[in-house]
């Protein structure tokens, strides 16, 4: 009995029971709306496990919001709530768009550039909201809030400028091929490619997506930020301003210049999550924008589900990312409205939010039980 309190008590096991009661809720909306709810998930594993490809645009497509949910998660561990990072990602796309074609150099030197810029566009955009914080106290949430539609407007005036707007289109040009990170991009248009595919399908049925190097960079990131939490003085600090901040500056902490190097850093999370999916995604450039894509936004849900851990982030991130992108097949297969997974993941959300009343739950079940 009580190794089975130990387990409910645990983070995780709040977790899955939020995913098992979001499914659940799914389950109950679909077959209130005359759909069959087995058929409705077998469609959405297929969209995401069916065949190689999806399983390359699964991660994709978690990729940008493993990265935001890492920078939602890091300032959250300094009790700052980063809502900003939309703005971020968009500022760190618009930056990393526009090195990408002013400036033509090898690979070897255009790739490093375009990632800098855009993290340091998403770094200098997050400090702002840090500073204000930190200076004047003004509630963080409001900046970034503010500074998100200051950044959709601006991508937008960018877009228009002529030097890169792109002719017929409501984008600007791709970047220049030298600051490309997806895989064998010139190779898949030769007739070798095409052989090699013809011999190899399942090789093949993954190059024929956007795959690049992202997932590679979103890990070690994630793992760096992890190592900078737990391991080192600096995250010490942090953590320590996150969980008592008059303690902290008691202890004789500078709060205020915490809270700028943490939106920093987390904003730096944002903009190179832009800079990744600029550098790894046709058409390798922006376009007007009529409202937020939520590659920020949606890092706040990869940030809740893991529960605030960065390493977290990274499966809460792919399971994001296979509900969005296979969620579409449920619509495809069986007819049913793709917002069906919208209220999947808010459930899911919403019960994570109160995580805190499983262990309440538990309690009140043991003693009943003893009694």
């Amino acid at each position: 009995m009580e190794k089975t309190v130990k387990i409910l008590k645990k983070p995780i096991t709040a977790t899955l029971i939020a995913i098992f009661c979001g499914f659940l809720v799914a389950t109950v909306i679909l077959a209130a709306s005359g759909y069959n709810p087995f058929e409705a998930f077998g469609a959405l594993l297929g969209g995401i496990f069916g065949r190689p490809k999806y399983v390359s645009n699964v991660i994709i497509k978690s990729t940008p919001i493993i990265l935001t949910g890492v920078s939602v998660a890091f300032a959250y561990k300094m009790g700052l709530f980063n809502i900003g990072a939309e703005g971020q990602f968009i500022v760190g796309a618009v930056a990393a768009n526009v090195v990408g074609i002013v400036c033509d150099f090898p690979a070897i030197i255009e790739v490093p550039l375009v990632l800098f810029v855009g993290a340091a566009a998403g770094a200098l955009y997050g400090g702002i909201a840090g500073w204000l914080k930190a200076k004047y106290n003004i509630n963080e949430v409001i900046v970034g809030i503010m500074l998100n539609w200051m950044a959709l407007y601006f991508s937008n005036f960018v877009c228009n400028i002529e030097r890169f707007h792109k002719p017929d289109s409501d984008g600007t040009y791709a970047i220049n091929e030298s600051g490309f990170i997806s895989f064998f991009t010139n190779w898949k248009t030769t007739e070798a490619a095409a052989e090699f595919v013809q011999e190899h399908p399942i090789i093949g049925d993954i190059l024929r997506t956007d795959a690049n190097a992202g997932i590679l960079i979103a890990i070690a990131l994630t793992f760096a930020v992890s190592f900078l939490l737990y391991k080192t003085t600096k995250g010490y600090e942090l953590r320590a301003v996150g969980s008592n901040r008059d303690a902290a500056e008691f202890a004789g902490i500078n709060v205020g210049k915490n809270m700028v190097q943490t939106m920093l850093i987390a904003g730096a999370l944002s903009g190179i999550a832009a800079a990744i999916f600029i550098a790894g995604n046709n058409p390798h450039g922006i376009s007007q924008l009529s409202a937020f894509e939520s590659n920020g936004l949606n890092g706040l849900s990869v940030a809740f589900i893991a529960g605030g851990s960065p390493i977290g982030c990274i499966f809460a991130g792919l399971l994001f990312g296979g509900l969005l992108y296979g969620g579409q097949s449920i619509q495809y297969v069986v007819g049913a409205p793709s917002e069906i997974i919208s209220i999947l993941i808010g459930t899911i959300v919403f019960l994570i939010a109160l995580k805190d009343m499983v262990p309440v739950i538990v309690d009140k079940m043991g003693k009943r039980g003893v009694k």
